[in-house]
């Protein structure tokens, strides 16, 4: 009993202090609030995760690492490719732009372990979006370009039909943090690393 007293009083401490700053890690309250490319391919999300990190580079420098991404052959994620790997997921972030992958198109399929990403929205320069193949998941990249910086927003809108799912991702949410964190740190160095020459 005990046990569960202080599991439920953990989950409600990480619900009520934790839970939103691990959401929206580097995103303003404008960006949060916005309604982005992509939100319009799904249906009342169970949860949304919107992160952001200011680029010293223009947009058309940040975009060539997002059409990219994916498993090999394509760049990676520029995370921890060995936590994706222990995954299956034959991640092998790359530091160099592929030709090949720069063209992204309407209905365009990425392999991500057992979910399938349909590229849904491009819009060069400015913003693309996949939606999971059950409809269940959209991650859309969003670049706000300013007085020679950009603004590399990361939202992840998920809907979660049982309540086993709901449950499972709370523990999830801090681990995405950690990952997706890592990625816009990764674009973001070598975006700023292109734009340097």
């Amino acid at each position: 009993m005990k046990r569960l007293a202080l599991m439920v009083f953990l989950a409600a401490v990480y619900w009520r202090l934790a839970r939103q700053p691990i959401l929206h890690w580097g995103a303003t309250a404008e960006e949060i609030a916005a309604e982005l490319p992509g939100d319009e391919l799904i249906a009342s999300p169970n949860g949304v995760a919107t992160r952001a990190i200011t680029v010293d580079a223009a947009a058309d420098q940040i975009w060539p690492w997002i059409v990219q991404i994916g498993p090999a052959p394509r760049g990676g994620v520029y995370t921890y490719d060995w936590i994706e790997n222990l995954l299956g997921l034959d991640m092998h972030s790359v530091d160099e732009v592929l030709p090949e992958f720069q063209h992204p198109m309407i209905g365009d399929a990425i392999g991500m372990g057992e979910n399938k990403m349909i590229v849904e929205l491009v819009d060069v320069n400015r913003a693309i979006a996949w939606r999971s193949s059950d409809g269940n998941w959209v991650w859309s990249f969003v670049l706000h370009e300013r007085d020679g910086k950009t603004r590399l927003i990361s939202r992840n809108s998920f809907r979660l039909n049982r309540l086993v799912d709901k449950i499972g991702m709370l523990p999830m949410e801090p681990a995405s943090l950690v990952m997706e964190r890592k990625m816009l740190l990764g674009m973001k160095q070598r975006a700023e690393r292109l734009a340097q020459g």
